[in-house]
């Protein structure tokens, strides 16, 4: 019994088998290592599915998925195959340091390898937090073993005195009223214990609930998958089907990740009002197939696709209302002239297919028809200018329209160390029309590219009453967050983009109708602020030495640029 990976005939446990100079022995040796948990010779005959099992007691949005592969378990077992769980990193963003996102490319690479050196035929990647899903993509495109991505699916609103609460969106609500002074400090702390009180990931159309929903169109799960509750026992069949569907996949993920399905999910997020997060995941997932986001391309089809998915942060609803609502499939019906609708899913049907006839619920409530979208336009669009040569995000969906077209001196946050120690100053020279700017917080700083972009508004101007303010960062924000916030601007300050170089009292223009950021400082200033300017000391060792050295900017999706395609 001979095998390697490049055997058509290999299978299960003959896969990927040690080479001690003599493979029979290792089959030997793997056969009765695998004995010794009480595998009978039947089963360990049967093809292997992986499973891949990112429970971890750091990450309260996947609290069910023991429950979750258990269910895939099931599924495997009553296809005849073997399923093999085993355990990755797993990221929950408030429990990381410096953020989740520095650690998004290290999930990848642990993930891709095992996928990669273990005996699995296909594998199941259960995720859901929102770095864990495009991490298990980003692995699962560069092993190119079959996969299904299993979602833990979003938490359940709560009620609470008269009104629907659910992480996030109305975490960062409530605690801009505490810091306006209109919310108590008891009231505030009653409240936090009524933000998330079930399982799963945040409830809004935030980055996870974005991640999920593009992954089922661009065809890695049932598109019923991108929505039902963590609690529901839907999101348990859901996840016996994921074990069946992995038994005798053959389908790569390299065939189905075309550029024609990486446009498909730029409409959908487009169309949900989707998280500016998702943009950046995109890209690294698409670049690990070669293949590149175009942020022009993104803002040619903004202008043509509406937002039709009324949830918060951009609308009122939560994600159970949307997957009641008629979910994924109700929304891709109503854009489906938009889509690319031959691309093909990991059961082999065209999204055309998938979508249907036409003839499924639909709760105009929460998914508008075409003739009465939320907004007429996408929800996020791309900058360019002499602040961002490379580009910059901006969520209008999410936005003040009143903010769109706006020039203003700025003030400048050099860090978000320098952020946290100044914004509440009563002596901070600000006003409402102020342009509030965070630097050296991107993808290569200390900081490791945070959700810092949503900066609070200053504690005097939020109890004067501001609401909203232009922010812009080379960061992230929350995709449960909300504002007229500039995000990802590309060169970064860490890598002398021209943000690096931008100084309190600077003159900034936004130009949401030009697509247009700038820096309104002459050149020789420029000259003379760029020949004083280093870049940070690279750091010493591990994890944070590698990201310094091969981390990309935000528009190539922050990968390590070792871990991308060829020729990208």
């Amino acid at each position: 019994m001979t095998d390697d990976t490049n055997n058509p005939a290999a299978h299960g446990l003959g896969r990927n088998a040690a080479n001690y100079g003599d493979r029979e022995f290792a089959l030997y040796l793997r056969r009765s290592f695998a004995a010794s948990m009480g595998y009978s010779k039947d089963a360990l005959t049967r093809p292997v599915v992986g499973i891949v099992d990112t429970a971890s007691d750091f990450n309260n949005c996947h609290r069910s998925v023991p429950d979750l592969i258990e269910a895939v378990k099931r599924g495997v077992m009553l296809s005849g195959g073997l399923p093999m769980a085993f355990p990755t990193i797993s990221l929950c963003e408030p429990f990381l340091t410096p953020c989740s996102m520095h650690y998004r490319n290290l999930m990848a690479l642990d993930t891709e390898a095992m996928v990669s050196a273990q005996p699995m035929d296909s594998v199941v990647l259960v995720g859901g937090c929102d770095k864990t899903v495009p991490a298990q993509l980003m692995a699962a495109v560069s092993a190119d073993v079959p996969a299904v991505m299993l979602v833990t699916g979003p938490m359940s609103a709560n009620r609470y005195q008269g009104e629907r609460l659910a992480a996030c969106t109305d975490c960062r609500r409530y605690w801009a009223r505490y810091r306006s002074g209109d919310v108590s400090e008891a009231r505030i702390n009653e409240v936090e214990n009524a933000l998330a009180v079930t399982a799963g990931t945040c409830g809004v159309m935030g980055t996870a609930s974005t991640m999920a929903c593009l992954v089922a169109t661009l065809g890695f799960m049932p598109l019923e998958g991108a929505s039902a509750p963590a609690v529901h026992a839907d999101r348990l069949r859901i996840a016996e089907e994921a074990g069946r569907l992995a038994m005798g996949l053959k389908v790569r993920p390299s065939e189905i990740l075309t550029i024609e399905a990486v446009e498909n999910a730029m409409r959908v997020l487009l169309a949900l009002g989707g998280s500016t997060n998702a943009l950046v995941h995109l890209a690294a997932i698409a670049g690990r197939a070669g293949l590149r986001v175009d942020l022009k391309r993104l803002d040619q089809m903004s202008d043509e696709t509406p937002v039709l998915v009324d949830l918060k942060p951009t609308g009122e609803g939560y994600m159970e209302d949307f997957h009641f609502a008629g979910g994924m499939r109700a929304l891709l019906w109503e854009i489906r002239d938009l889509l690319h609708l031959e691309t093909k899913d990991v059961y082999g049907r065209t999204l055309a297919e998938r979508i249907g006839d036409g003839t499924h619920f639909v709760d105009r409530t929460y998914i508008k028809a075409r003739e009465k979208p939320v907004s007429p336009v996408g929800g996020l669009v791309a900058l360019f200018g002499s602040l961002a040569p490379d580009g910059a995000i901006l969520k209008r969906s999410a936005a003040t329209e009143s903010l769109f077209e706006h020039e203003a001196t700025c003030m400048v946050f050099d860090s978000v160390e320098d952020l946290a120690e100044r914004i509440d100053r009563d002596d901070l020279d600000v006003t409402a029309d102020t342009i509030m700017i965070l630097k050296n917080a991107g993808p290569l700083s200390a900081a490791g590219m945070p959700e810092a972009g949503y900066l609070p508004i200053p504690k005097k101007l939020a109890r004067a009453g501001v609401k909203d303010m232009v922010r812009m960062s080379d960061c992230r924000m929350s995709g449960t967050a909300f504002g007229t916030v500039v995000l990802h601007i590309a060169p970064e300050a860490q890598a002398g983009g021209p943000l690096a170089f931008a100084e309190t009292g600077d003159r900034i223009r936004l130009s949401v109708k030009k697509r247009s950021l700038d820096l309104l400082v002459d050149e020789a200033t420029l000259a003379a602020r760029r020949a004083k300017w280093s870049a940070r000391a690279t750091p010493k060792r591990g994890w944070d030495r590698l990201v310094h050295e091969q981390v990309l900017q935000a528009p190539d999706g922050a990968d390590l640029r070792f871990l991308r395609a060829e020729g990208v």
